[in-house]
């Protein structure tokens, strides 16, 4: 997969506007950008100086088998002040929720999926040459370093191979739910289910076990929301488990996930045994605002607006600290969370914690 640090050379940073004595990494994601919809949150994020952009799916509204159709989405959202605003100053990396790789809650089945990946490729400018241009599903890593401390940063693809969800189908039901905002799923605990697929399960356990000190896993839907019936991880709790399991048995430290899709902005944090505190930010979205805020046990803050998130990794003389914090149009701080990198160890003499 294609890799890349910051630390490049002098021209580059210069070209970035990035200092070669910066002495913390900020990572600006979000995600839900309607391309139709006014798009005033990039003047807060340009403003904010981001290292590096993630789009964490939903990037446009495209729902469609009709390949132009799509085209023509990308090209009206390319051409918004703000985006091109924002790719002059930093980076751009990405990954897809349903709505751009293809229509409503898609996955595996899901006709155009190939086209459609090599067009969001050509969107985010991937390389010719990318393994992502060569392989099924557009999961990837990238390297950066600040202050001699290595970050990994893993997007992961929930859409191309995921299994199919169950739904409820008594229509009571579903509005019984609707009522106290919970969608209309039920888990998917059936043989085989799986987020995933094999292959990319198998990629990112050697991702894991690669040398980094703050890992930063982008999956486009919530990993830590407790079921609520919208789309998650915990449609498929066997899958969850896995996660936990494979961070467990690499001895993953500092990981913690960034996750977009809910119209809403929350910080969700799990004490699970075995392991440190898990903490999913979730940044949702940029143009798109839902009517209120679903159930989440897990939550620990949250905020309903157009907004952005943040990440800044900053080193000190011998921890750490990882600013969580999610931003709203006028770029005002709704969420924040300090934690330190020591936090985030796995005990005991197993831990590989590379620093």
């Amino acid at each position: 997969m294609r890799n890349f640090t910051l630390l490049i050379t002098f021209i580059a940073f210069a070209t970035l506007g990035i200092s070669q004595q910066k002495n913390s990494f900020y990572l600006a994601f979000g995600s839900c950008c309607h391309q139709d919809e006014p798009q005033d949150i990039w003047g807060a994020v340009v403003a904010s100086q981001p290292d590096v952009f993630l789009f964490l799916g939903d990037n446009i509204y495209a729902d469609t088998y009709d390949m132009e159709l799509m085209r023509s989405k990308y090209r009206r959202f390319s051409r918004k002040p703000g985006f091109q605003k924002l790719k002059k100053i930093c980076p751009i990396i990405a990954t897809w929720d349903d709505h751009d790789y293809g229509y409503n809650d898609a996955g595996s089945s899901y006709r155009k999926k190939r086209e459609s990946q090599q067009i969001f490729l050509d969107f985010f400018e991937e390389d010719l040459d990318s393994t992502r241009r060569k392989t099924p599903g557009i999961y990837t890593s990238y390297f950066y370093e600040v202050q001699g401390k290595k970050i990994q940063v893993i997007l992961l693809d929930v859409r191309y191979f995921r299994s199919p969800l169950l739904r409820i189908l008594d229509r009571k039901k579903q509005l019984e739910r609707k009522k106290r905002i919970m969608g209309a799923y039920v888990q998917a605990k059936y043989q085989g289910a799986t987020m995933l697929g094999e292959t990319q399960w198998q990629w990112l356990e050697k991702e894991l076990r690669k040398p980094a000190s703050v890992r930063i896993i982008a999956t486009s839907t919530q990993f830590l929301t407790y079921f609520n019936g919208w789309e998650a991880w915990q449609n498929m709790p066997k899958e969850y488990e896995r996660m936990l399991s494979l961070i467990r048995k690499t001895q993953a430290n500092g990981v913690l996930f960034l996750s977009g899709d809910t119209h809403w902005a929350e910080l969700s944090c799990v004490k699970v045994p075995g392991l440190y505190p898990i903490f999913d930010l979730t940044s949702s979205g940029l143009t798109e605002v839902w009517e209120g805020l679903g159930p989440n046990q897990n939550r620990v803050a949250s905020y309903l607006g157009k907004n952005f998130g943040g990440v800044k990794i900053t080193p000190t003389n011998n921890d750490v600290k990882i600013t969580l914090e999610v931003f709203d149009v006028e770029g005002t701080s709704k969420i924040q969370r300090d934690i330190l990198l020591s936090e985030l160890q796995i005990l005991g003499e197993e831990s590989r914690a590379k620093k």
